[in-house]
């Protein structure tokens, strides 16, 4: 609360006007105010002073701001929280209230100065009243300025009578200004409530969009994890056939090398007899050896992974076109228009699903979490298929889907044949190694 300017100049204490002079505001030239701020240049503020230099309407909410030092044009640099991140001068604000205390004890002790007496009586005549009003001059006077003095030839009328108007033409007004005042009172109100809704309902729909685009992250997760175990499964499957394959001849050729350096050693043999003794049984051997080798033949694109070729153009269509629905609105066609256009048939329309509650999303969502089932999750693509058609982008999609899987179901029966017809050419390789 500032001091009276009267109670300031009054004051004959030469120190207490020099404290005065230390505690006068820079921006308001008063005493200051509590709270006192402290900038970081150490000089000090009222709150209030420095929150109108401030300004917050010229800064975004949250963010801060910057001014400068009304003293020393310093540069202030605030935080978020703005004035009111700056810290309080206690030493200042006690200051002020010894300062205010010593202040209204002096004012005691001297007498209060006279009040002014209102001024009810004419200027020209001191002895009479204000009686009537000049109309043409708009100024209250007296009878005599009426009959002797300036306003001899005016039109007045009595006082009283242009109290009570004007007093009732005042009340008027201001009973108006009231109801108007309450209306827009009202009207704020309602902006308020408006502005409430709209974030509260902002945040309602922010929510369940990210809720959906979850679903769909995790549904393509899923996805993602089926198709890569498929590729997996197929590599296991050759890697496993082609390691068996490899153990397989890395053994026979460990067996016919051996058996290589043992006809060798007895060709090297010099006695005859000896040689001849050995030679029957290597001959059979090396013979059997020869004649009971055969090679697995393989599929020439037996390495080759091409067949998993995936093609999501049209996904990746569909996901650029991705927007909130648009409600249309029924246009009443007239009779004219109705006999005009010819009959055609209806066309199919893809109406989505109507978007559960939230409260029943996450119900559902943590009944899934807790007992997850090996099924894959039902997609939009299936709902689409069930309707038929292939007539716009995601039905196309669909439609290359189901024809891929059939092609993979055809290629793995192929494969499945192939393994059989090597199964049975290494049965018969081992029957001859057992043979050796």
């Amino acid at each position: 609360m500032s001091l009276p300017l009267d109670i300031r100049s009054d004051h004959k204490d030469p120190s207490m006007g020099t404290l005065e002079k230390q505690l006068i505001c820079p921006i308001c030239l008063d005493v200051f105010t509590k709270p006192v701020v402290i900038l970081p240049c150490l000089h000090n503020l009222c709150r209030k002073c420095a929150n109108e230099l401030y300004q917050p309407s010229l800064f975004q909410v949250g963010i801060g701001g910057r001014f400068r030092c009304p003293s020393c044009r310093r540069e202030v640099v605030l935080d978020r929280h703005g004035v009111y991140g700056l810290q309080r001068n206690l030493l200042v604000e006690n200051i002020i209230d010894v300062y205010k205390q010593e202040l209204q004890e002096s004012e005691s002790s001297r007498p209060p100065p006279p009040k002014p007496l209102p001024q009810f009586n004419c200027a020209d005549h001191e002895d009479e009243k204000l009686n009537i009003y000049c109309i043409t001059c708009q100024v209250p006077t007296c009878s005599l300025c009426k009959v002797f003095g300036a306003h001899k030839n005016c039109q007045v009328v009595p006082l009283p009578d242009v109290y009570l108007q004007e007093k009732a033409e005042l009340n008027d007004r201001v009973a108006s200004l009231v109801a108007t005042n309450e209306r827009v009172q009202s009207f704020v109100n309602e902006l308020e409530a408006l502005c409430r809704n709209i974030e509260e309902n902002s945040r309602i729909q922010k929510q369940i969009l990210c809720k959906k685009f979850d679903r769909m992250s995790a549904i393509l997760e899923e996805r993602r994890k089926i198709m890569t175990q498929q590729i997996t499964s197929e590599q296991k499957e050759k890697s496993g056939w082609t390691q068996s394959l490899l153990q397989t001849y890395s053994e026979h050729v460990d067996t016919n090398s051996k058996l290589i350096q043992e006809a060798q050693n007895a060709i090297e043999e010099p006695e005859m007899a000896s040689f001849v003794q050995i030679s029957k049984d290597l001959i059979v051997k090396v013979g059997e050896a020869s004649n009971c080798f055969t090679l697995e033949t393989l599929d020439p694109d037996y390495e080759n992974m091409n067949h998993y070729k995936v093609d999501f153009d049209a996904e990746e269509r569909v996901l650029h076109q991705m927007d909130f629905l648009e409600i249309e609105e029924e246009v009443e066609e007239t009779p004219d228009e109705q006999e005009s256009e010819p009959e055609s048939e209806p066309e199919p329309v893809l109406t989505p699903e109507p978007d559960p509650e939230p409260d029943q999303d996450l119900k559902s969502e943590a009944s899934e979490m807790t007992n997850p089932t090996p099924e894959t999750p039902e997609t939009p693509e299936d709902n689409w298929e069930q309707e038929g058609g292939c007539g716009d982008i995601r039905k196309e999609a669909v439609c290359e889907k189901n024809s891929l899987s059939t092609s993979q179901v055809v290629t793995l029966a192929l494969y499945f044949l192939a393994f059989l017809v090597i199964l049975q050419r290494i049965w018969g390789s081992i029957q001859c190694l057992t043979c050796i």
